[in-house]
């Protein structure tokens, strides 16, 4: 039966761990009767698989749903489904190989996306498949991560979100460390009530055990359980012994791991300068986090540390001249300043940075450490604001003698660009989360870097090659440096050690000799991971790389990384992973949500400004008009964006306009009516004769509009060969609930129910902030301060409703596919075929005719499609709902 079935093909792209299995129908027809997640970690590199085994309870087919969260930093190396006995197995190919497979497929109609981002630290991966009555499905993920060392000590996080209370549900932790564990703590969601009853931590020296077997009534009783069972994390921190300065080294299998984190060495004074965004965006509790952030941060200054405070806006100002000593009394005068910042005027960043540059430059002091800190949250508006000539000017002033470190406050800010202008020069950037602990989060960062031990470190192996990276700028207390390699001679006894670094402008040596252990004598189950860590740590800072390199060298360097994902199995930014399983033409997608978009913008391009405007599916435009898939940079934040422009307090008309798409059919010797495949929609370009579109691939429920703080939402539901949507569902309030279909409208206010029918005489209905007026076949919609029209529309036998959004508060940022409230978009001269500029993102377009379904008239204009993600910054999957 399934062995006839034709296959279905699943793409996925990397993400982070957690883990859940959720059914689409009713909980009491899926049977979740095993969940094991079982992690081991051996010299800090973590292995997680997570096995979920599900039954079908019902005496008819049904689709099952398997969710788990991951971590972002993890490369998922394994996912396989086990049906009736017969077992799909994922093989990770290069993502345009296996995009080529998923193309092929959207063109059949089925299209469905499976990775979003998940808050700060996860990413959510879901998939589905058919399961026949009475059946069973085991679904496996595993993913693999270094766990990396912060403030002291490493993080091993696993998120467990079944949906329903499991009979037999397995956590077991197995932390393995040659030095020896000094200290371990389990916390988080899972850790509190009744649960932590369930925590079961067993220590020896080098290994600790940790097991988590909650009961059925357990799985309820947490600080985020309830009737569907667990809902958290379960956080294990741990650090290990450090007796010996020089270093912890491992070797296994022709492989190495050098762990360098010495605390023996005297803190060095630093020299810092905070350069602080009072920019408009900045208005509200962004800028009162940041006073607030900055006046523990200053309470924290050691007294031989030297400060410096700019705050900038269009102009910049500094606190003082020059730096000072963190004295009592100037850290009290520079509270007061930080107490009187106030967000006004635009962004200059080029002005802001240099000026701190200058600060640290003409105040040189031997024996310290300087480090420069921007925050900002959004693109340079004033000044100079074209970003590589920004970049330019930053790298050479600070001619690689400070790190200069970017926090981007918010998801409206161009975190590419503070990506690559860190890097650039020797430091990071960090996203700060709008969010109640901004401040917290602000004053986190400080924390990592408060404390320089080290500076200039170089790391030097006798007999080692292939080495991941080797020269540091600084180490910070509680931090920890990793480098891994391959050992040249096999044959060799022993294997030497040197590090050599400046320690308050004296230099310091670490020299040491390990000997080379007897493979024999690593346990079966270990032998590979060395082998598998350093490529891991190699494939990362390849890929971090690429943000700085150009022409051959990024080429060579792609490549290098694109061979180690294949070899690996790492489903990375540059891979995919195809499944095949027994369903009938259908494909899920699943990209690594990104940070940003793609590169800056590179000069001799034409910008224009956009109207608000609505995406479609990850779509590759062709020019015969077949919808191709194509990976792009999934949003930070699911269903939100601003594509740039001052939000103001006030209403406008919004000109967003969905569109339908057609494919076209090869003549026949008989009439044929043009396949549906997708809507599309359309983002219009205010004052210019060049519109986008962009395609949603049938059928879907997509969350069309939604604003959290009115509790507003919009849900609509296509069907399979149809244009348009065959149901709209609208939310207000607790208690309004409006229902459109082909046939009638009908609304609920909390007690009673009102309904109206397509081609009655118009009405009008009004009541607590709800206006609803029939017309023909157009129903107008306000709820609180929005309005829609919905249209019905008639064509070529199709009954089908499409939504066009007139008025929102273009001050509150919305969610979902019609939530956009301003764009840009750049078309760069000279090429052959149309190409764009999306959010920093290069895009190639093509030129094709859509029907405008937001008016009454349906007029067909021609537009350039762009693939979804391009504008949306998101896969399908973020914009899609499981019931209206």
């Amino acid at each position: 039966m399934m062995d006839r079935a034709a296959l279905r093909l699943i793409l996925l792209s990397v993400f982070l761990i957690s883990a859940s299995s959720q059914p689409v129908k009713k909980k009491q027809d899926v049977d979740i009767y095993s969940f094991y997640i079982n992690s081991t970690v051996t010299s800090r590199y973590a292995t997680t698989v997570i096995t979920s085994r599900v039954a079908n309870t019902l005496n008819e087919s049904q689709e099952i749903q398997f969710e788990v969260k991951i971590p972002k930093t993890a490369f998922i190396s394994k996912f396989r489904m086990t049906i009736e006995g017969k077992t799909y197995d994922g093989v990770v190919k290069e993502k345009q190989e296996a995009q080529q497979q998923y193309s092929e497929a959207v063109s059949r109609g089925q299209s469905a996306g499976l990775i979003k981002s998940v808050g700060r630290t996860l990413e959510d991966f879901k998939t589905s498949v058919t399961v026949a009555a009475f059946s069973k499905v085991t679904f496996e993920l595993t993913y693999e991560e270094l766990l990396k060392r912060r403030l002291g000590k490493y993080e091993l996080l696993i998120n467990a979100q079944p949906m329903q209370p499991v009979a037999d549900f397995k956590m077991d932790v197995h932390i393995q460390e040659k030095p020896g564990i000094s200290f371990l703590e389990v916390k988080g969601d899972l850790s509190t009530g009744d649960l932590a009853n369930a925590i079961k931590t067993t220590r020896a020296d080098k290994d600790a055990w940790v097991t988590f077997y909650p009961t059925r009534d357990q799985q309820t009783k947490c600080k985020s359980c309830g009737e569907n069972g667990l809902n958290g994390d379960l956080l294990i921190t741990y650090d290990v012994e450090r007796r010996n300065p020089k270093g912890e080294v491992m070797v296994s299998n022709g492989y190495f791991v050098h762990y360098f984190a010495p605390s023996d060495v005297p803190r060095i004074p630093k020299n810092v300068v905070f350069i602080i965004d009072r920019s408009s965006s900045m208005h509200g509790r962004k800028i009162d986090q940041t006073r607030l952030a900055l006046l523990r941060i200053l309470s924290d200054l050691d007294e031989d540390d030297h400060f410096g405070l700019i705050t900038f806006d269009h102009s910049v100002d500094t606190w003082k001249r020059e730096l000072l000593k963190a004295t009592k009394q100037n850290l009290e005068n520079a509270k007061s300043f930080v107490k009187e910042i106030r967000d006004r005027g635009a962004t200059d960043i080029n002005a802001a940075v240099l000026a701190g540059v200058d600060m640290i430059n003409r105040h040189p002091r031997e024996g310290t450490a300087s480090i420069l800190i921007l925050l900002t949250d959004g693109d340079p508006t004033s000044g100079e604001i074209n970003i590589e000539r920004i970049m330019a000017n930053v790298k050479k002033a600070i001619g690689l003698k400070f790190p200069l470190y970017c926090l981007g406050f918010g998801h409206d800010v161009n975190f590419d660009f503070l990506t690559k202008m860190s890097l650039e020069n020797g430091g990071v950037a960090r996203r700060i989360y709008e969010d109640s602990d901004a401040d917290l989060q602000l004053q986190g960062f400080y924390d990592e870097v408060a404390v320089p031990l080290l500076t200039d470190i170089q790391l030097q192996y006798t007999g080692g090659t292939n080495l991941t990276k080797t020269s540091f700028n600084l180490y910070f207390n509680g931090s920890e440096i990793v480098v891994s390699g391959q050992i040249t001679d096999n044959s060799v006894e022993s294997f030497s050690t040197e590090v050599i670094a400046v320690s308050k402008g004296n230099n310091v040596t670490y020299q040491d000799t390990v000997m080379i252990k007897d493979p024999s004598d690593v346990p079966p189950e270990n032998e590979d991971f060395m082998q598998r860590l350093w490529a891991y740590l190699t494939v990362k800072q390849l890929l971090e790389r690429q943000v700085l390199l150009k022409g051959q060298e990024k080429e060579d360097e792609e490549k290098e990384a694109l061979k180690l994902s294949l070899k690996y199995q790492f489903v990375t930014p540059l891979t995919s992973m195809v499944v095949t399983k027994p369903q009938k033409d259908e494909v899920e997608v699943a990209d690594k949500p990104k940070e940003g978009g793609e590169d800056p913008r590179p000069p001799g391009i034409t910008k224009y400004h956009l109207s608000p405007g609505l995406p479609g599916p990850p779509g590759q435009p062709s020019l015969s008009g077949a919808r191709r898939g194509l990976g792009g940079p999934p949003a930070a934040h699911p269903g939100r964006r601003r594509f740039g422009g001052m939000l103001k307090s006030s209403f406008h008309q919004m000109p967003m306009i969905p569109w339908e798409s057609e494919e076209s059919v090869l003549p026949t010797m008989y009439y044929s009516v043009p396949t549906v495949r997708s809507n599309r929609f359309l983002l219009s370009a205010a004052g210019q004769s060049k519109p986008l579109c962009f395609d949603v691939p049938l059928p879907h429920k997509l969350k069309l509009l939604q604003d959290s703080a009115s509790e507003f939402s919009m849900n609509g539901e296509s069907m399979t060969r149809q244009n348009g949507f065959i149901k709209i569902v609208f939310h207000y309030k607790t208690n309004h609930r409006l229902t459109i279909n082909t046939r009638s409208i009908r609304y609920h206010d909390g007690q009673n129910d009102v309904e109206f029918l397509w081609g009655q005489e118009p009405t009008q209905h009004s009541t607590e902030g709800v206006s609803l007026i029939l017309r023909s076949n157009e129903m107008d919609v306000t709820m609180g301060h929005i309005r829609v029209v919905i249209l019905l529309h008639k064509k070529s036998g199709d009954v089908f409703l499409w939504p066009a959004v007139r008025q929102q508060p273009k001050d509150v940022s919305l969610m979902g596919i019609l939530g956009k409230a301003e764009a840009s978009y750049e078309e760069i001269q000279g090429s052959q075929t149309p190409t764009l500029k999306i959010m920093d993102q290069e895009v190639k377009a093509s030129w094709e005719d859509v029907t405008d379904y937001t008016l009454p008239s349906t007029p067909v204009i021609r537009c350039l499609l762009v693939p979804f993600q391009a504008v949306m910054q998101g896969d399908i999957s973020d914009f899609t709902v499981t019931q209206l």
